[in-house]
């Protein structure tokens, strides 16, 4: 725990140095804390702040900055987000709500990204809408020794074709019979509720049945995962301009790479999706993105009341959180109002 003069300073360092880039010196510090404090306490505090791992002193400074553990007290403790803190900068959210339909998902999602991008300077991220993951009909079809078709029609005719390989041979006739049984029992059910209910359900299932439909539910999940761009990503090349990544050719490459692979985003997104409000990941502390210089600042939104993807703005450790939270919360309104038909 800290005292009101050790946070004072604390918080002050932190603001001084996401608005000018440069360490915090005692001299400035003093000025700007408007605290009656001499240079020797002053130096004494930030001693015992960097003992605690809330600041550090870099090699080629006298001065001080925060590290991620000082960024995210500073956030959840220090931090007050003001309304209207981008004031007219929201303008293009609203002129462009207006202008979306929300039978253009794809085009909403490639504009929120953009926006983001371009009102936060950072890089703006933001998952498609998850479609339903449900059937319609399936077959089974027998093309060789332990080699099944499995043929998968979603309710609006779209239709996947999966060659999966099975642990024992099964002839047309049982494929059949695990097409059917699935067609009747678990058709117009989402592949998570068919999932459960074959949980509860496999002990009175011959074994092999059970193993097709388990195998159909796999198929269906991988199909809809692969089947369309689920991140879209602008302003990457914002990136170059940051003083923070600039100078740092390394950490720019390893940072490419995770917009180019999206994997480890599209985990740490899912995760932020079942949280509410905007969620703030600084450094490596989300484990998914161990990326000590960077934070996230993310947002779900919704159809209907239904959360289906999250957005936001992926930028330096060294950034104006109060600003950002503001433009993902408004950006992410924007979305679930324009998708929702609101």
């Amino acid at each position: 725990m800290l005292d009101e003069r050790s946070k004072s300073l604390l918080k002050t360092l932190v603001e001084r140095y996401i608005a000018d880039g440069q360490p915090v010196g005692s001299r400035t510090l003093s000025k700007a804390s408007g605290l009656e404090l001499s240079p020797a306490t002053i130096r004494n505090v930030m001693a015992d702040l960097e003992e605690l791992g809330l600041i550090a002193s870099p090699h080629t400074s006298a001065g001080r900055i925060p590290t991620a553990r000082g960024y995210r007290l500073f956030v959840d403790t220090m931090l007050t987000a003001q309304p209207g803190i981008i004031g007219a900068e929201s303008r293009p959210i609203e002129t462009l709500e207006t202008q979306l339909q929300p039978d253009q998902p794809q085009r909403v999602i490639a504009s929120a990204a953009h926006l983001l991008s371009s009102l936060s300077s950072f890089v703006g991220v933001v998952t498609a809408p998850r479609k339903p993951s449900v059937f319609h009909h399936i077959e089974f079809l027998r093309l060789g020794d332990r080699r099944v078709l499995v043929i998968m029609v979603s309710p609006d005719g779209d239709v996947q074709n999966r060659v999966v390989f099975t642990a024992q041979d099964f002839s047309q006739s049982e494929l059949a019979e695990a097409s059917n049984r699935l067609n009747a029992s678990y058709a117009g059910l989402s592949l998570e509720a068919v999932r459960e209910r074959l949980k509860s359900e496999v002990d009175v299932l011959r074994g092999e049945i059970a193993e097709l439909m388990n195998t159909a539910v796999k198929v269906g999940t991988e199909a809809l995962e692969q089947e369309e761009e689920r991140v879209v990503i602008s302003g990457e090349r914002n990136l170059l301009t940051v003083q923070d990544f600039s100078h740092d050719m390394g950490s720019l490459r390893r940072l490419f790479d995770l917009f180019e692979q999206k994997t480890q985003l599209m985990r740490l997104l899912d995760v932020s999706s079942r949280a509410e409000g905007v969620r703030i990941y600084i450094g490596g502390e989300s484990q998914v993105v161990p990326f000590e210089e960077l934070s996230i600042v993310s947002a779900p939104y919704e159809i209907d009341g239904q959360v289906v993807g999250t957005l936001g703005v992926i930028g330096p450790t060294r950034m104006a959180y109060d600003r950002m939270i503001q433009i993902v919360d408004i950006t992410s309104r924007m979305v679930s109002n324009v998708l929702s038909q609101k």
